[in-house]
């Protein structure tokens, strides 16, 4: 399948990208300079230089390909605008084709729960809440097959939060502890990259229209676990301190709120619809094996 893939050179879009590459895919990935440019030459992929906000550029891009992943995102103030853009430009240049666009949402936008699933009311922390809608309107557009994927939290590899984690303040004296991002006793949702890239795969290959997939492996440890491990994995023998919710705030602010919510999350209707199995190490098992 000819592949239209923003993100390609980010840390989940990586991933994706090399999997679609080993699965015989003709990859043409959106990047924004020559440096990214050669970075997905050199997997396979074919480059195409383009901004996220160019909508004309995208939707010429991906009417000519066979389908489309959508990875990318600014990351920053900018992301609802620009996301608007792609999403609208992807969906003009797909309508009454039946072919397939594979969205990418978080499960942050379900907010706290101790059993998430698709069918989990909405209630995004501000950070996210702006993915809502565009999702709703990927889920609900005629004449495309789409797909929506909510990522847990990612690792593997030496990537993501975890490295926000390692960073995380020290306590003072002789025997110094990891702070803990908020009390500790919240769960965190949780996914490795390579596996969270066969979903992608999967989706764009299987996915019927209007389908809502959790990225997430079913592991769901405490952010007290998940900090003891990093604390052992840093030299500090796995001790940790928990950390006021408003110093929390104060030190991360709307990514501080995300971090704070209690999520427990399976991902079984991918494994059902699509047959995906996540096999990848367990973030504990990960983190005892990285060098931070």
């Amino acid at each position: 399948m000819r592949v239209l893939l923003t993100g390609g050179t980010g840390y989940i879009g990586a991933s994706v990208l090399d999997r679609l590459i080993s699965g015989g895919h003709q990859v043409t990935a959106v990047v924004r300079s020559a440096e990214n440019a050669e970075l997905v030459r050199a997997k396979g992929a074919e480059p195409a230089i383009a901004d996220l906000s160019d909508g004309s550029a995208l939707e010429e891009l991906a009417g000519a390909r066979d389908g489309v992943i959508h990875v990318a995102s600014p990351g920053d103030e900018t992301s609802a605008t620009v996301d608007e853009i792609a999403v609208a430009s992807f969906l003009r240049a797909l309508q009454h084709t039946d072919r397939p666009f594979v969205h990418t949402t978080g499960v942050w936008v379900h907010g706290s729960g101790t059993a998430i699933t698709e069918s989990t009311a909405m209630n995004a922390p501000r950070l996210t809440a702006w993915r809502v809608p565009l999702a709703e309107l990927v889920l609900g557009a005629q004449g495309v097959r789409t797909s929506v994927i909510a990522p847990a939290v990612v690792y593997g590899h030496g990537g993501g939060l975890l490295n926000l984690v390692a960073a995380g303040p020290r306590t003072g004296g002789d025997t110094p502890a990891l702070t803990m991002v908020g009390p500790g006793d919240q769960h965190w949702s949780t996914v490795h990259v390579d596996d969270l890239a066969k979903l992608y795969v999967l989706a764009l290959e299987k996915a019927p229209a209007g389908s809502y997939f959790l990225g997430a492996s079913g592991v769901n440890p405490t952010v007290r676990e998940i900090s003891e491990a990093v604390s052992r994995a840093v030299g500090l023998a796995g001790r940790v301190e928990s950390e006021p919710v408003v110093q929390t705030l104060d030190r991360l602010g709307l990514l501080g709120e995300a971090l704070l919510l209690d999520q427990r999350a399976s991902g079984d209707n991918a494994r059902r619809v699509l047959g995906w199995s996540p096999q990848a190490p367990s973030i504990l098992d990960d983190i005892a094996r990285t060098d931070f």
